[in-house]
This record gives C-alpha cells, structure tokens and sequence, in this order.
C-alpha cells in the first residue's frame, strides 16, 4: 500500500519531476496525491498535470496574513492525510505553528552541505569561501531556516574551473538522486 505524500513547489520542478519518476517504479512505497504552488506561473504545475497529479495554486497574496494563508495550506493538506510533506523548492519560510502541526512529517532538500551556507546563493558562497566540496542536503524542517535534523547528504568535488552555474547542475544531479532515496528509505 502507497503513502501519500504532498509537494510543495515555486518554480521548475524539477525535483518534483524526480520524485515521480520514483513513484513509478515498483514496489516504490509513495504516491503524490497533491502539489501546491505558491506561485501560478511555476513550471512544476505542468510537470503535476501532465502526470495527472492533483494541484492547487495558494498564493500568499491572496491572504491578508501569513496566518490565514497557512490555515489554507494546512487544510489543504491535512485532506490528503500525507505520511510526509516534500518541499521542493518550495520558497516561503514556514512558521513554527505550521511545522508543529505536521511534526516530523515534513522534509526539505537544501543545495549545499548544511550546516554550511543555508538560504539562497549557496553554490557562490560554497565557491567564494574556497570549498572543497559542494553538495545537497535532505533534512526535517524546523521554524528556522534550513535547520532541521541532517537526513542524508550527498557531496560532489568543486573544480577549479567550477562557477556557481556549473555548480548548481551538478548537485542538481545529486538532489534528483538523493530526494526520492530518502522518501523510499523514510516511508519503507
């Protein structure tokens, strides 16, 4: 019997495209009942449609507070009763009220080798600060920005002719790799 699980996207999704690639191969234990956006104009929406993955369009926009938008997302969720909640590259920042109702269920995957360089432009900053090694990190979220408890984590050499752009595709590689691993060995 498959699980479900929620995905929560803004943009390509590309990880999305990942895991349900996964959830087509047998004995896979996760089935994706639900994608949200927080933006209308991602290209992971397409990418739940033509694989006829229920999806939603939650704005934060469209709410008069922080509060009220992630009342909306927690009931959306909660109607799909997942054993896990997958954000993939999913950009707003959780508060601690939502990750509390959904304790220990929610995972994230973060492109650098956390604790090191959390937020946005990791692949500069893993170049910028000399690194040896650049990478992916899958781990429970917390109220504080990328974290929660290490999961897994998944390390690939930075060359000297690497620039933040190179960078990112190769642990591109590797996220599309490790997500789905971590979801099969979490949910099994």
């Amino acid at each position: 019997m498959k699980k479900n699980i929620v995905v929560l996207i803004s943009g390509r999704g590309s990880n999305l495209k990942s895991i349900i690639n996964a959830t087509k191969e047998t004995g896979y234990p996760a089935n994706i009942s639900l994608v949200i956006s927080d933006n209308s104009k991602a290209q992971g929406l397409n990418i739940a449609k033509d694989n006829s993955i229920d999806n939603i369009i939650i704005e934060k926009s469209s709410f008069d507070s922080k509060k009220k938008f992630e009342d909306d997302l927690v009931e959306k969720i909660t109607q799909h009763n997942p054993s896990l909640i997958c954000l993939a590259g999913f950009m707003i920042i959780l508060s601690k009220d939502f990750v509390n109702k959904f304790k220990g269920k929610i995972i994230n995957i973060h492109p650098s080798l956390l604790p090191k360089h959390k937020g946005l432009n990791t692949h500069e900053k893993a170049i910028n600060s000399g690194d040896k090694y650049g990478g992916c990190t899958v781990h429970h979220v917390n109220d504080r920005i990328d974290d929660g408890e290490i999961i897994a984590q998944q390390k690939v050499i930075i060359t000297s002719d690497d620039t933040a752009d190179t960078l990112k595709q190769k642990v591109l590689e590797l996220e599309h790799k490790l997500y789905p691993k971590v979801i099969r060995g979490l949910l099994s």
